[in-house]
């Protein structure tokens, strides 16, 4: 397969993803600095979207990993949301959305399509947003594999998820060659991680060998632990340099597949 995808971090977990002739959201979050009160944790915004939801443009989809979330889906993203063809998103989260939103489990895939134009495969793929038992307080969530010729041959995104045996299982059964991490090593609660730490982020790496990594979602909220520069310290540190990309936000990024 060779093609260009095209990546604009926005922030935080939010990406445009220019693929095939498709545009792509990544967890929709575009408010300005401020503090959530959810339940028993308060969530703080410490940086503003590079690029406003109405500078964004159109997109074929939203590809929302989870809606229980400020920090994956805030006040302005929930109102982009209708603005997109699809949302593409948990089975529990499309009930709850209602409108264009299409639910998947994990495994299960949609596909996108123009008329007369290319189709795009789009994947769920498990997701664990923190250790074992933490399910019923995380709820569900899933990452997206991106297919053009078959499904996940070409980007995975990884929602919210520490390193499992589950995106290990998304490694054994497709071979994209971009993987958009969800790092930043989230503790918004107690001493354990809800997201990738940088050690998650490794294994990642080792396991898709063919990929280029992109870290995201480690910058622009106050519970991340670790920030786009130590992602980087830490590739620098074991030879994974090469393999890693970083993005500048609101600066588009082409990359060949």
């Amino acid at each position: 397969m060779t093609a260009n995808v095209t990546l604009t971090l926005i922030g935080g977990p939010t990406v445009l993803i220019e693929f095939c002739g498709f545009r792509l959201l990544t967890d929709p979050t575009f408010d300005p600095p401020g503090r959530y009160e959810a339940g028993a944790i308060t969530l703080e915004k410490t940086r503003g979207p590079a690029l406003a939801a109405d500078a964004v443009g159109p997109v074929e989809a939203v590809l929302l990993s989870h809606d229980q979330h400020f920090d994956n889906l805030d006040r302005a993203g929930r109102a982009f949301l209708p603005k997109a063809g699809r949302v593409i998103t948990t089975a529990e989260g499309a009930q709850r959305l209602g409108g264009n939103a299409t639910g998947l489990a994990p495994w299960e895939t949609t596909r996108l399509a123009r008329d007369g134009g290319p189709s795009l495969l789009v994947t769920a793929t498990p997701a664990r947003h923190g250790p074992v038992g933490f399910e019923p307080m995380s709820g569900d969530v899933i990452g997206f594999a991106l297919g053009r010729d078959a499904p996940g041959d070409a980007v995975y995104v990884t929602g919210d998820t520490v390193w499992y045996e589950g995106v290990a299982e998304v490694a054994r059964r497709f071979r994209p060659r971009l993987v958009v991490l969800f790092a930043g090593g989230a503790r918004p609660r107690g001493p354990f991680f809800v997201t990738l730490d940088n050690n998650g982020a490794v294994e990642a790496a080792h396991a898709f060998t063919q990929a280029r990594v992109v870290g995201v979602h480690n910058d622009g909220w106050a519970h991340f632990s670790e920030s786009q520069a130590d992602l980087a310290k830490t590739f620098a540190a074991l030879g994974l340099t090469k393999r890693l990309l970083l993005l500048a936000p609101g600066r588009a990024e082409q990359i060949a597949l």
